[in-house]
């Protein structure tokens, strides 16, 4: 059984847990403000204020580690709409913010990793497109030490039950280093149960996840591997690190994060990766880049070592990259 001893463990758990709930209160309640500020986005607010939220948090428990973030408040300092919207969302969470307060928040997110020191790393809304058509988005928190990742927490506030690929109430899922994957129960109110990755080694039979957006991968060459493989199921569309708890829970065997055709130098953002890494790789999965290397989170904000990302149950991946290095 999964226990939550660990401090780290515990405030992580908290943030995402917080972090979704404010994402999908903000979602709910930015029609109406839109109708008099139209200059308003929901998934903009929501970035801001998720990363305002959990950098408090974090430097309330944890003050000599760093955050690596998406965003920073060059925009949000010019834009006095979103900044009192933000600050409003903050502040029923916590009490007596102000506006400086949370630009200050926001950019504690604004460094990169380093090789020694201990960092968290954060997506505050992985997903947006999904946010915003009301689809699949993750709260994304991760820790990392020694250049590799050590917690994950992903909340997935629209998953199916037990982690399948379809709109559902939501899942919250952890991982730490040597404990296996978890995810939450159904009720939220049990203990967490333990996730696996499927035990399919027949690439035939295969599920495929890939982003739903066609500009975040390269969708030919996706094509081109599946007929070598001789996949017969049409790949799911997901948004988000969503599709990482899919595969971790068993309802996938393969994801793909190719190289798009208009930016072939194109590197993943460590935000982006590590939560999602850990997940699958605890529910007894493998991650890679799709030469086979494993994801480098030493190089600072983007996985500057790595080309794409590929990530399988472990059974497939050789068999995969075999299949990608005839035609990437």
């Amino acid at each position: 059984m999964f226990s939550i001893t660990d401090e780290r463990t515990r405030v992580a758990l908290e943030i995402v847990t917080a972090a979704t709930e404010m994402a999908r209160e903000i979602q709910a309640s930015m029609a109406v403000l839109k109708t008099t500020k139209p200059d308003l986005s929901p998934v903009t607010v929501a970035d801001y204020a998720v990363q305002a939220l959990a950098a408090h948090t974090l430097g309330e428990h944890f003050p000599g580690e760093r955050l690596v973030a998406e965003e920073t408040s060059e925009q949000l300092a010019g834009s006095a709409d979103v900044l009192e919207a933000v600050t409003g969302f903050v502040g029923r969470r916590i009490a007596g913010v102000r506006p400086a307060d949370v630009i200050e928040w926001i950019d504690r997110g604004a460094g990169a990793g380093t090789k020694g020191r201990a960092y968290w790393v954060l997506d505050p809304i992985d997903g947006t497109k999904g946010y915003l058509r009301g689809g699949q988005y993750v709260v994304a928190l991760a820790l990392i030490e020694a250049g590799q990742v050590r917690l994950g927490v992903l909340g997935c506030p629209n998953l199916g039950d037990d982690c399948r690929p379809a709109m559902g109430h939501g899942r919250l899922v952890v991982a730490v280093r040597g404990q296996g994957a978890w995810q939450e129960s159904p009720d939220g109110a049990g203990p967490f149960e333990p996730i696996r990755v499927s035990l399919q080694s027949d690439p035939r039979q295969a599920r495929l996840l890939r982003s739903f957006e066609a500009g975040h991968t390269n969708v030919s060459q996706i094509e081109a591997l599946a007929r070598a493989l001789q996949i017969d199921a049409e790949p799911v569309l997901m948004d988000s690190q969503a599709k990482c708890a899919v595969l971790a829970a068993g309802h996938a065997e393969i994801m793909l994060r190719l190289l798009s055709p208009d930016r072939p130098d194109y590197r993943e953002k460590i935000w982006d990766q590590a939560a999602g890494s850990i997940i699958i790789e605890e529910a007894g999965g493998r991650v890679s880049d799709i030469d086979g290397e494993a994801l480098d989170f030493r190089t600072g904000r983007r996985l500057e070592n790595n080309r794409g990302v590929v990530a399988t149950n472990g059974l497939l991946h050789e068999k995969m990259l075999a299949a990608l290095a005839e035609i990437v």
